[in-house]
């Protein structure tokens, strides 16, 4: 472990050479990172209209996730940032994994007594995020999450590994406890109770459907001269030929300053 933090220790400190840190009882700490900066791809890899590979997002989508799914480097490439907000506008956001997508949308499995849960019963507006770093790539959905079938989330609950199964019925997601023993303890005596049985899906955990009304396709630039290409559900009208363009299944697609 020693060898590979003194052989990594050039590179942190590459991006770390700008900070500063002050803390005195007069002053809060301050950390100054403004000069972490890394480059991303240069003026020779765009991402052009004419380099989409479909016209319509979720096979453009499909395209870019299967190139993260390749890419070393990236070990969860369907990690995705879900952002919800209560019905009084407040934000939170999370990581989760994306297990099914299509043309009807992007499925995910939670716990719906969560905050997540609690949110998209208050608010089923949704926003997803994926970032894959190694490709200085992003895609950013936004759309209406609606519960999926209870024998659709019976289906995908047992084909987990039985000890995930166990933790969706030892965990009251999101509900304050006393320690970390009062899980092993649960665990325990949920191992115990299912012991050569199968175990049932518990009723407040089961799967989203999330419904894309705009998906947008990032790619980072050196100079931060980002390209953007938004694809938004749309009446085909819009379409000007211009900064609006026609795409497929419903979809117009534009170009956005970065």
């Amino acid at each position: 472990m020693a060898k590979i933090l003194s052989h990594a220790r050039p590179i942190l400190n590459a991006g770390y050479r700008a900070v500063r840190m002050a803390a005195t009882p007069s002053a809060p700490l301050s950390v100054d990172i403004s000069g972490m900066r890394i480059k991303y791809l240069d003026k020779k890899e765009l991402f052009l209209e004419s380099d989409l590979a479909c016209r319509e997002p979720i096979g453009q989508f499909k395209v870019w996730f299967d190139e993260a799914c390749k890419t070393p480097g990236i070990l969860e490439a369907n990690a995705m940032c879900l952002a919800t907000a209560s019905k009084d506008g407040t934000p939170s956001c999370r990581y989760v994994l994306l297990k099914n997508f299509g043309k009807e949308g992007f499925r995910f499995f939670t716990n719906y007594s969560s905050r997540k849960g609690k949110d998209l019963a208050e608010n089923p507006k949704a926003a997803l995020t994926f970032y894959w770093e190694a490709l200085k790539r992003s895609v950013r959905i936004e759309g209406l999450a609606e519960k999926i079938s209870a024998s659709e989330s019976d289906k995908y609950f047992h084909e987990r590994p039985r000890d995930s199964q166990i933790g969706a019925v030892v965990s009251h997601q999101s509900t304050i406890i006393h320690g970390r023993e009062e899980l092993a303890a649960r665990e325990r005596e949920i191992t115990a109770q299912y012991e050569n049985k199968e175990i049932d899906r518990p009723d407040e955990w089961g799967g989203y459907l999330v419904v894309a009304n705009k998906v947008e396709f990032w790619q980072g630039q050196s100079n931060r001269v980002h390209d953007r290409i938004v694809f938004r559900k749309a009446d085909a009208s819009e379409a000007n030929g211009e900064t609006t363009h026609l795409g497929e299944d419903g979809w117009v697609f534009e170009r956005l300053a970065p």
